[in-house]
């Protein structure tokens, strides 16, 4: 895109000034494009949307699907939110504490995040936004592999960071642990 520059670090006030029809997200100052996503990936989304979405059905946390921006500053650093250098645009994301909200999305750590990963975006969920989300106390973060229909459930434990996952198939139910009675059904997930 003609209006990114190389070797130059990106922010928060940078994202706000690009086109609306640009779907990116900013590590470190780095920003990254996304591609559309593939009908697989969306039907995954769909699935886990709607179960989220049924379950928080007139409570307080709140479920939104991609595009969502979500503002972090990993670092806990008190700068102005426009100064952040790490603007995220995770497929779900549930927010519970309402004074993190505004008309664009979340500032701050929101309680949950889901990414449904690709051969493209891989890494980058599986180490750079692992990291960033857990230095940001976000307390659960899912990573989904569609092709091997595996989700890994990362939960924050008290100052040590997210641990071990736990992993699981098309073929189990898994409790989301900010809620005391939210199963996912993955079989319904992954049913394409």
């Amino acid at each position: 895109m003609s209006f990114l520059k190389e070797d130059r670090i990106y922010t928060y006030a940078d994202y706000l000034s690009w086109p609306e029809d640009v779907r990116a997200e900013i590590i470190d100052g780095t920003p990254y494009l996304q591609a559309a996503p593939s009908r697989i990936h969306q039907e995954i989304l769909l699935g886990l949307v709607r179960q989220v979405g049924d379950f928080l059905d007139g409570k307080e946390c709140k479920v939104y699907p991609a595009p969502f921006q979500v503002v972090l500053d990993p670092e806990g650093e008190n700068t102005d939110e426009e100064d952040s250098q790490n603007v995220f645009e995770p497929d779900i994301t549930i927010v519970c504490d309402k004074s993190k909200l505004d008309d664009a999305g979340c500032k701050g750590s929101p309680d949950l995040v889901m990414e449904i990963i690709s051969p493209s975006t891989a890494r980058k969920d599986k180490i750079e936004k692992f990291n960033k989300y857990e230095q940001a106390g976000v307390k659960e973060y899912w990573i989904i592999e569609p092709q091997e229909k595996i989700v890994s459930v990362f939960t924050l434990q008290e100052n040590q960071g997210y641990g071990r996952p736990n992993l699981y198939s098309d073929e189990d139910q898994v409790k989301i642990t900010i809620f005391e009675d939210l199963k996912i059904d993955l079989k319904l997930v992954f049913s394409f």
